[in-house]
């Protein structure tokens, strides 16, 4: 189909679009770089239809073409045309409708190739112009990949379960599922497994050691705990409290697997950035744990050099480089390690996001427990400094986070300081954050749309007739 569509561009831009919704284009990677360089080399990308305009330019700034724009031309075109599709909602048949929502709820440069995937699926159905042969195609490939998943969960779970935290630590959360989902949003390909297993361990470690310093531990105990983190060495457990030596010693096994792993492929020296970005980490948490404890409401300067850190983002993203092989170089860690403008867009994302939607339930929920500790938030942080409603501190924030993304997508247009397959796990994960904090927080109250995510990638397959 693709040798088919070769002589013409716009048939060529259609069917590599579909491609892409559908979730199989990772099996055609080489063919579509091919198609798409040709047409950018040609400049066979200017079209009289607005449909194959609009999908050229897309598709080539997708994958890296500077293709001029002007920004505020395209805010403009933003507003725009939200506004239309909403005002059209009421007027469209169930399958349009549909499309049309999930489009405004999930734009494709924001949304996850999985969930996108098995939406697309349905709404390519539903179409009577559609290619069968690539609809059931597509629909074996969401199959297998999702039974290769299972299996890749199961050999986590089993870890997590033979660690017992949800007994020993009940004050932590208890969220394997919700952390390989996570991870999965990063990378679903199966050559990723490894970058999978490692980084799905040390986000659900993360999370106990975020829960330690935001909800447990004292400010004596922490001090003990920042310092072992510091040392990182076995002799450090015994200056420990029992609930923290079962952490720590976990986060000692979890890397010398890591380790390991990286000696057989002669890489050990990603063990080091890793363990060097784990260390920050944690001096972020000590430094928020002791605001909380104090009272204390930093300014927002102040606030965001270590929130930026206590987000976790440069930890996850330095840490999903360990496993991808020769093309993560010492020289992309290098990259990385000194926090280049996407990883600092892609931390403000994170953060802001969360503070604003997490700002939101803390409100609701404050007086009913007094359990978790709360640092205070952004919001908080930019209402005291700047004498705001919370409505327009939000506002100012949500700018912010729109800035962030702008600068994302300009970091990943040719030429690039790395690979765009590393580009690529940074901005997924700020994709991860967009769709699990769109309206409400999904990964403490994962219960509610989060657990349909789950079920739809993870456990429902795909009907083939």
């Amino acid at each position: 189909m693709l040798d088919a569509a070769a002589e013409q561009s716009s048939q060529m831009l259609n069917l590599v679009d579909k491609i892409q919704r559908l979730g199989v284009s990772y099996h055609f990677e080489t063919e579509i770089e091919t198609v798409l360089r040709h047409i950018y080399k040609t400049r066979d990308y200017h079209f009289d239809d607005l449909h194959t305009a609009a999908l050229s330019f897309r598709l080539l700034r997708q994958h890296g073409y500077p293709v001029s724009c002007g920004k505020i031309l395209l805010d403009e075109a933003l507003a725009f045309t939200t506004a239309q599709l909403r005002s059209a909602l009421p007027n469209l048949s169930t399958p349009f409708k549909e499309q049309i929502i999930h489009a405004l709820n999930q734009p494709i440069h924001k949304g996850l190739t999985r969930l996108n995937a098995r939406s697309h699926i349905l709404f390519f159905e539903q179409n009577d112009c559609h290619s069968k042969d690539l609809l059931n195609f597509a629909k074996l490939d969401f199959n297998l990949l999702q039974k290769l998943h299972q299996r890749e969960l199961c050999e986590i779970t089993r870890w997590w379960k033979d660690l017992n935290f949800a007994k020993k630590l009940p004050f932590a959360r208890d969220r394997m599922v919700e952390y390989y989902f996570w991870i999965l949003g990063m990378y679903f390909e199966p050559q990723y497994l490894l970058s999978r297993r490692i980084l799905t361990k040390v986000i659900a470690l993360t999370s106990i050691i975020d829960d330690i310093y935001d909800v447990y531990g004292t400010l004596e105990e922490l001090v003990l705990f920042t310092d072992a983190i510091e040392r990182w060495e076995i002799s450090a457990l015994d200056q420990l409290p029992e609930y923290m030596k079962l952490c720590y010693q976990a986060l000692l096994d979890v890397y010398s697997m890591i380790d390991e792993e990286m000696a057989k492929q002669g890489r050990s020296y990603c063990v080091d950035y890793a363990k060097s970005t784990m260390k920050s980490l944690v001096r972020a948490y000590f430094e928020e744990a002791k605001w909380f404890h104090q009272g204390y409401v930093p300014t927002m300067e102040e606030y965001m050099q270590v929130a930026l850190v206590a987000g976790a983002y440069k930890m996850l993203a330095t840490t999903s480089f360990v496993g991808m092989g020769e093309l993560a170089t010492k020289e992309a860690f290098d990259w990385v390690s000194n926090d280049p403008l996407i990883v600092q867009a892609a931390s403000v994302v994170s953060r802001l996001t969360d503070d604003i939607v997490g700002h939101k339930h803390f409100e609701l929920e404050k007086g009913l427990s007094k359990e978790r500790g709360h640092v205070a938030s952004a919001i908080e942080c930019y209402r005291k400094q700047h004498g705001t409603t919370e409505e327009e501190a939000a506002i100012e924030l949500y700018k912010q986070v729109t800035n962030a993304w702008k600068d994302m997508t300009a970091e990943c247009l040719c030429p690039t300081n790395v690979p765009m397959p590393l580009l690529a796990r940074v901005l997924n994960l700020a994709r991860v954050i967009y769709v699990l904090y769109q309206d409400e927080d999904g990964y403490t109250h994962s219960g509610t749309k989060v657990k349909n995510f789950v079920t739809s990638v993870l456990i429902d397959a795909v009907p083939i007739n």
